[in-house]
């Protein structure tokens, strides 16, 4: 079976063309920028934009399964900068697919895509998609799967995956950002400190996405988007000071009310957007809505119709990433 990952040079990317390797199959992966570092697991790399379509058509033939990771995330920037690789990137994955007579897609969507500005309580996938959006990177997420799970067809069989918060060894965004701000004095708790999330484990995320891959050859999941977490809702705040100690830097203390943060990040976002400033916003409104509310899921659907279960459990996984993030500085 040959296998082909957008984003594989990335983080959950990374560890599923680790595990895909493991399986002793070859692994094709498409990026922007050459990654020497695949190359020598003995991975093909294909340079590759997602908005050429004829490209990714083309880096797609031979290939069986294709694992769709890259996006572009974020939580400021122009529309376009977000909408053209999240939805029109995919739609080239799906022409690609098709051309090609590929006959699994597993594509890697997010929780964002049914943010709704309330808390989220252990609610499944009934859940519609989002409204009011304050990000552009959810808006575009939720376009995008929508548009791959419509194309689900006998012969091309898609599946979306929704990871939570995605950490671990090698994280280059999450807890990286989260200790930058802290140290600088800039994170504060949002909200009264108690609000319970889902995250998840890096390793178990790339073990969810083998598992719907193998899913998806009997159809058991094929046109469905699942939750995926740790099963073990924490909470945030203390969660966060947790990692903040194992590393030995102070934990987050003062808290702002959510109306005045919520408003903190309006100001902010109309400075930016009027004075043209590069970069994201110490605040927006998305962010203090996130910081402050539940956001967790039931991800029973995913335990039964792709048999996914987290093997690395919280403790281990905070372990694995303190060890980590300390190697590397933090």
């Amino acid at each position: 079976m040959r296998i082909l990952v957008t984003g594989g040079g990335g983080f959950i990317g990374g560890y599923i063309v680790d595990r895909l390797l493991q399986r002793g199959l070859f692994v094709r992966v498409i990026g922007r920028t050459s990654q020497p570092e695949l190359t020598a697991k003995g991975v093909e790399f294909i340079t590759c934009d997602l908005m050429d379509t004829e490209a990714v058509c083309a880096a797609c033939v031979g290939i069986d399964v294709v694992f769709h990771v890259a996006a572009k995330a974020g939580i400021w920037g122009a529309w376009e900068s977000f909408y053209q690789p999240n939805v029109v990137g995919s739609q080239s994955v799906l022409e690609a697919c098709r051309r090609n007579n590929i006959s699994r897609l597993v594509y890697t969507s997010t929780p964002s895509v049914v943010f709704n500005r309330k808390s989220i309580k252990g609610q499944n996938e009934s859940m519609p998609y989002g409204r009011d959006w304050l990000c552009h990177y959810a808006h575009t997420k939720a376009l995008a799967e929508a548009e791959l799970l419509a194309a689900n067809c006998e012969s091309l069989r898609v599946v979306a995956l929704r990871p939570h918060l995605v950490f671990g060894p090698g994280d280059p965004h999450l807890l990286p950002r989260v200790i930058h701000s802290t140290l600088s004095g800039r994170l504060k708790i949002i909200g009264d400190g108690e609000n319970t999330v889902d995250v998840s484990y890096v390793g178990n995320v790339a073990d969810a996405h083998l598992a719907a891959m193998d899913a998806l050859e009997n159809g058991d999941c094929a046109g469905k988007a699942y939750f995926i977490s740790q099963d073990e809702p924490v909470k945030l705040w203390q969660w966060i000071n947790r990692i903040l100690e194992g590393l030995g830097h102070p934990p987050i203390q003062h808290k702002i009310p959510l109306p005045v943060a919520f408003a903190a990040g309006a100001v902010c976002e109309a400075f930016w957007k009027c004075c043209k400033r590069v970069g994201e916003p110490p605040m927006t409104r998305f962010i203090a809505v996130e910081l402050a509310k539940d956001h967790y899921y039931d991800i029973e659907a995913a335990k039964k119709d792709i048999n996914y279960r987290p093997t690395v459990g919280m403790d281990q996984a905070v372990s694995k990433t303190i060890t980590d993030l300390k190697e590397r500085g933090f």
